[in-house]
């Protein structure tokens, strides 16, 4: 035994060779397909003005949304949109519900406080054999929940993963307060993750988040510290609160800074950096954030003029739309910011061509 410890202690595990070995056989987790789904009733901005005091010219100009969607119907819900979304990942991957293992679910605005939304997104599709969860970490849900999901197939415990973003926006949005409701708007957007079996998936992220935000962007009222009562009904507390300007603030900052730290990390120059998929919250903090990182404007993800921010869809609902441009291995990064404050980005290898599906 003596002899054998000290073999294995004196192997020098610092040696080029072994380091290298060890990352081969690290499992990465891939991304083998997306489905998307946002509700047919759409909100433009002539149609808001009729509601609050706005203009398309006044939203365009700070925002850059033109429309959103709504999801309109008596009882419907968050878990309704991911429920379409995931039945076009079955269609696409021929994956049946027996065979997923995971559900993550990230969004700010679950069917219920509880049960979790994953749990009724799995029986309205009959999954059994997967435990289910939700995330909430605002409008960094997806990245967050990305990242938990990959974790689990690293480790080998989970084989196939359905990450879920979605936010029915439209149920805590406030439509007479102009600030907040030119916004948001209502989406689902998922990705299977299985086993990569090759050099793509998901590479490395870098999530953070600091408590000193949540001053800055929070629903009032409606948890254990501030429970519904006709008082907080009547003050409006149960809709989003955001003070825009620490808010923008913080997000140019903080999502390019960690986007920045991703590309020099991994030796990224812009040329090699296929998309940056940002969170689409602003159009303006988009800009800025392509800017600091150097790329150019049409190797970015943008359709908030159409969807408006859809929280923890946005991310995944483009990468929905943009999947037939995608081509294997392409260097993507991910950035996110939202509520908490939380931020982060996250670097993968896309994992197939579409033309291949």
């Amino acid at each position: 035994m003596a002899g054998s410890c000290l073999n294995i202690c004196e192997l020098n595990l610092t040696t080029p060779p072994l380091i290298n070995a060890l990352k081969m056989t690290k499992q990465k987790a891939v991304i083998t397909a997306i489905g998307g789904y946002a509700p047919d009733y759409i909100l433009n901005n002539e149609e808001l003005s009729k509601m609050v005091d706005t203009s398309n010219e006044w939203i365009m100009t700070r925002v850059g949304i033109k429309e959103r969607h709504i999801l309109k119907g008596e009882g419907k819900g968050t878990s309704d949109m991911a429920v379409e979304a995931i039945k076009q990942i079955f269609d696409k991957s021929g994956t049946k519900p027996e065979e997923i293992d995971m559900v993550i679910c990230a969004t700010t605005t679950p069917d219920h406080i509880f049960p979790a939304t994953a749990n009724i997104i799995s029986d309205k599709l009959n999954i059994r054999n997967a435990h289910s969860f939700d995330l909430n970490a605002g409008c960094s849900g997806f990245l967050y929940a990305l990242d938990t999901g990959s974790k689990f197939i690293e480790a080998g415990a989970k084989k196939k993963v359905l990450v879920v973003g979605a936010d029915k926006m439209s149920s805590i949005v406030d439509y007479t307060d102009r600030t907040t409701c030119v916004l948001f708007g209502d989406a689902a957007g998922v990705v299977l993750l299985e086993p990569s079996s090759d050099e793509t998936g998901i590479i490395d992220s870098i999530l953070q988040s600091d408590g000193f935000g949540r001053a800055y962007l929070h629903m009032k009222a409606g948890g254990s510290v501030n429970p519904p009562s006709h008082e907080t009904i009547d003050n409006k507390e149960h809709f989003v609160f955001q003070d825009g300007k620490h808010v923008f603030k913080h997000a140019v900052s903080n999502m390019a800074d960690v986007s920045v730290e991703m590309m020099k990390k991994h030796s990224i120059a812009p040329e090699d950096l296929a998309w940056l998929v940002p969170h689409q919250a602003n159009l303006r903090i988009i800009d800025a954030t392509a800017q600091r990182m150097g790329i150019d404007k049409q190797k970015v993800m943008i359709n908030i003029e159409r969807y408006g921010n859809t929280t923890s869809a946005t991310i995944p609902m483009c990468l929905y739309e943009w999947e037939k441009q995608l081509k294997k291995g392409d260097n993507i990064i991910l950035a996110a910011f939202g509520a908490g404050f939380t931020w982060g980005s996250l670097y993968l290898k896309w994992g197939y061509d579409t033309n291949e599906m």
